[in-house]
């Protein structure tokens, strides 16, 4: 079984939708016959270059209630044993992260692809890492276990930029327009961060669907 995985690094939902899974792969019978990938999709695809703070960009988009409503994620997030520290967080464009998550996926496989995902969602919502910053993201993947000077030479490139944006344009093509979007072997789709039990419950009908 094949489930792609679309999220962003700077989207609070898409780290508990993956911890939730996480949780619900660990606990099904088949998932030593699970491949997990992650697909690129862009939040705010204009977002700019240069980092600013998250509180007042998420002020300035959706008024007085943005506090209420990373109050309310930072609570969920806890449950999952994720530390949001939104003033912390940084607004900023999401590209190279995406390209860095490519580059993990087609050199060094899945689980490493899966381990820096995690990795930079903890940067970005925990640590208040730039995640545009090629010296920061640098670092966080040569924690993922990536070659530094592969991954010097890449981000100073534009390695692997078309392919993350073509990759992009197809989630817009086949229907995605929120994240997290789980799709299970091309043809099932969970749309959002569900409970585990959830996540859990489509693995398994997946699985005999395919018996």
């Amino acid at each position: 079984m094949k489930v792609e995985i679309y999220s962003d690094i700077a989207c609070p939902w898409c780290y508990i939708g993956k911890r939730r899974f996480d949780r619900a792969l660990a606990a099904f019978e088949g998932a030593g016959d699970v491949e997990v990938v992650y697909r690129p999709y862009q939040l705010v695809p204009d977002a700019p270059a240069e980092p600013s703070p998250h509180r007042a960009w998420l002020e300035e988009r959706y008024g007085p209630q943005s506090r209420a409503m990373d109050d309310r994620v930072a609570a969920i997030g806890k449950q999952e044993g994720i530390d949001y520290d939104f003033d912390a967080a940084l607004h900023v464009n999401t590209i190279h992260g995406h390209r860095l998550l490519r580059l993990a996926e087609h050199e060094y496989g899945p689980a490493v692809q899966a381990d820096l995902k995690e990795r930079l969602l903890a940067a970005h919502f925990s640590d208040g890492v730039d995640v545009a910053d090629f010296a920061a993201l640098t670092d966080v993947a040569v924690a993922a276990g990536l070659d530094r000077a592969r991954v010097e030479a890449y981000l100073s490139s534009d390695e692997g930029r078309v392919e993350t944006e073509r990759e992009l344009a197809q989630a817009r093509e086949i229907g995605v327009s929120a994240v997290p979007t789980f799709v299970f072997d091309g043809k099932y789709a969970v749309q959002g961060a569900q409970e585990t039990e959830t996540f859990l419950s489509a693995l398994r009908q997946v699985a005999q669907l395919k018996d």
